[in-house]
């Protein structure tokens, strides 16, 4: 299946990427074992407090019955790869079982190897794989096609839908079908999210009976962005790069900043806080003065962010959830020297726990990445840890060799 010295070639480059990625966490090719992760006595609990669950009967009726139509199984998983509801005709799931296709399994690519939802989740786009290009074999009897769900504002993966069957599967017709239920969920969790804005006034409203209104959690997104979006409630906004710089530094500094520190870690060699003022005289009457607070600059609402999940995840040890949440680094086009700390600090530790782990997956998968692909360092650390036999470590070996050539001294 891979060829030694190189990646896998006669296949399709996303294929051929995830049949690397496949390798280096080591899934057997010979045989289908993705474990168990949620157990009956706590699947129906779980996925009953799933935003998902909104929707799952909306897909059911939609998707599912055209899956059965194909002699195929609508499967909706959560973004870890967590098979939570796997629908079709009895005789079907009972093939899917000798895989171990079934409610309560993982099947990212981490613990089943090449297939439609794992790559579906690792790419953040709907994919159709095919028989042949499952890297396990067991399961190359089966096509699968699935696309990701968002929640609505931030954006975050929220899970994907997936048809797997046969042949019939392998069309541009399924992918898409698939892809516009993935969408019409979208649609049904935002019209979930304006039901519930009632909650949550607009800035400087206050409640029908005059009471003040809970505060809203502020959601940040920047990773990978030259631009934050940002959620108060159920309504979000993409800021400009400067209003995102502020958003980024007011996060790290829950006890506020004053306009001269804010100025500074904005602007070193004009420091001017009169102009930081008018910046955030205008985010105030986007965001709210609720929201936005002076005498220090600070945010008044609990705040969460891409960047400080994948903090909190290395923190735990998770390393595979803190690259699964990694898009890319903060905010990667900003000159701010306040972000510009926060985005070498993050990258710097992360880097530092793949380095430390040793773990070839996740090498694997920082220089696969586009900011991870010229790491010289990183490719070293995988031809060290790669043993001789593996098909990988050739192609390592080659790129870092490449690399020292160029950017070596």
């Amino acid at each position: 299946m891979l060829e030694r010295g190189a990646a896998p070639v006669g296949v399709r480059g996303i294929v051929a990427d995830s049949w690397l990625r496949s390798a280096a966490a080591g899934v057997n090719v010979d045989a289908c074992r993705p474990p168990i992760t949620l157990e009956a006595d706590l699947l129906g609990e779980y996925r009953a407090g799933h935003p998902l669950a909104r929707v799952f009967p909306l897909l059911d009726d939609v998707l599912g019955r055209a899956a059965e139509d194909c002699d195929s199984v609508l499967a909706v998983a959560d973004g870890r790869g967590q098979l939570l509801w796997v629908r079709g005709r009895p005789e079907v799931l009972r093939r899917a079982e000798a895989i171990r296709f079934v409610e309560g399994a993982r099947w990212d690519e981490r613990h089943a190897g090449t297939n439609a939802p794992g790559t579906a989740l690792r790419l953040d786009a709907a994919v159709t794989i095919t028989s042949a290009e499952h890297f396990v074999r067991p399961v190359q009897r089966w096509s699968c096609a699935a696309a990701p769900v968002h929640e609505p504002g931030s954006g975050a993966i929220l899970g994907v839908v997936d048809v797997t069957g046969g042949r019939a599967v392998d069309s541009p017709q399924t992918l898409a079908m698939v892809r516009a239920a993935a969408r019409m969920a979208e649609s049904e969790l935002a019209r979930h999210a304006l039901v519930a804005a009632a909650r949550y006034p607009e800035p400087g409203q206050a409640g029908s009976a005059g009471r003040p209104q809970p505060l809203p959690v502020i959601s940040l997104s920047g990773l990978g962005r030259s631009q934050c979006v940002v959620s108060v409630g159920p309504r979000t906004w993409q800021l400009s790069p400067r209003h995102s710089e502020i958003m980024v530094l007011l996060a790290a500094c829950p006890a506020g900043l004053t306009g001269d520190e804010l100025a500074y870690l904005l602007y070193p060699e004009d420091l001017i806080s009169s102009t930081v003022r008018a910046e955030l005289v205008r985010m105030r009457a986007l965001l709210g003065e609720q929201v936005l607070a002076s005498r220090p600059y600070r945010l008044t609402c609990e705040v969460t962010s891409d960047w400080a999940a994948v903090a909190a995840q290395l923190a735990a040890g998770d390393m595979a959830e803190a690259l699964r949440l990694y898009r890319g680094p903060l905010l990667p086009r900003s000159e701010a020297p306040g972000v510009a700390e926060l985005r070498v600090d993050l990258e710097r530790t992360l880097r530092a726990a793949i380095l430390a782990s040793g773990q070839p997956e996740f090498l694997v998968s920082w220089t696969s990445s586009r900011w991870g692909a010229d790491d010289l360092e990183m490719w070293q650390r995988l031809c060290a840890v790669l043993p001789a036999s593996s098909p990988l470590r050739p192609l390592a070996a080659a790129t870092a060799a490449k690399l020292d050539a160029e950017f070596g001294c």
